[in-house]
């Protein structure tokens, strides 16, 4: 994938550490050649970070909760301070108090359902738009990452499914926007990863093993993989990829029932 990113330059949200799935797809995009940019929120995240935008020659760094208008006003101010235009965002930013992602969905606080929608699903209208003005000219890639959860049910993942859900609804209507600006907007859907947020969810182990041993490939997504359909979706190459949720979970998804050997 060398040179497919030359010349663009993005901006990644929501690196936790180096088994991000948002890290996965910043490596690709540096080694495919894009200049980066990279948010986190707060001092903790900041100094996991900084290590790993270094490492891919990236100095600029900004803090921001995408649940508050300001930061988010301050952030790409900053970001437009220092690049007129952006060629693409990856939104990998989702919450939901990991109390409620054991047990029954029915239990889901109205407190909860609001802070994790808002988080996973509204914040990536309010990152859209303030993108949009440094896109509508030259076009550009709004990326996020969703999980099949959204429209199937998996055990524990609970109001982060509904999210989730929401979340790709709103790269549909979001792709229908911008589409006319030449801004192309697409989810990825990995299957299950050994991440920090992956850990969070109530038999999270047990659903990892389960996927890898009944995928058709028979192996779960790596962040190698992930990385690689990022980088084809903000590329020329997809330049005719709008309004998609490209699946990358070695095709768990077809599955109606697990392999005959694990019934």
């Amino acid at each position: 994938m060398s040179g497919q990113l030359q010349g663009k330059r993005g901006l990644i949200m929501g690196v936790a550490n180096e088994r991000s799935i948002a890290w996965g797809i910043a490596k690709a995009m540096a080694e495919a050649g894009a200049e980066l940019a990279f948010t986190h929120q707060g001092e903790a995240f900041g100094k996991r970070l900084e290590p790993l935008a270094q490492s891919v020659g990236s100095d600029f760094m900004v803090d921001v909760d995408v649940t508050n208008d300001d930061s988010l006003d301050h952030a790409f101010a900053e970001l437009q301070d220092r690049w007129e235009t952006l060629d693409f965002v990856v939104h990998a930013i989702a919450f939901s108090d990991k109390n409620e992602l054991t047990g029954r969905f029915l239990n889901t606080s109205r407190a909860n359902f609001k802070n994790s929608l808002d988080i996973s699903a509204y914040s990536f209208i309010e990152v859209a738009r303030r993108a949009y003005p440094m896109m509508k000219e030259n076009g550009g890639t709004l990326l996020t990452l969703t999980y099949q959860g959204s429209n199937r049910v998996t055990p524990f993942y609970n109001v982060m499914g509904v999210a989730k859900a929401a979340l790709e609804s709103t790269t549909r209507y979001l792709a229908n926007d911008l589409g006319p600006d030449g801004i192309r907007v697409n989810a990825i859907s990995p299957g299950p990863m050994k991440t920090l947020a992956g850990a969070a969810i109530g038999g999270g182990r047990k659903t990892y093993r389960q996927t890898e041993a009944n995928a058709p490939l028979r192996a779960n997504a790596t962040l190698e993989a992930v990385g690689g359909t990022a980088v084809y979706l903000a590329s020329d190459a997809g330049a005719c990829t709008t309004g998609e949720i490209i699946r990358v979970d070695g095709g768990y998804h077809v599955l109606g029932m697990p392999q005959p050997e694990n019934l």
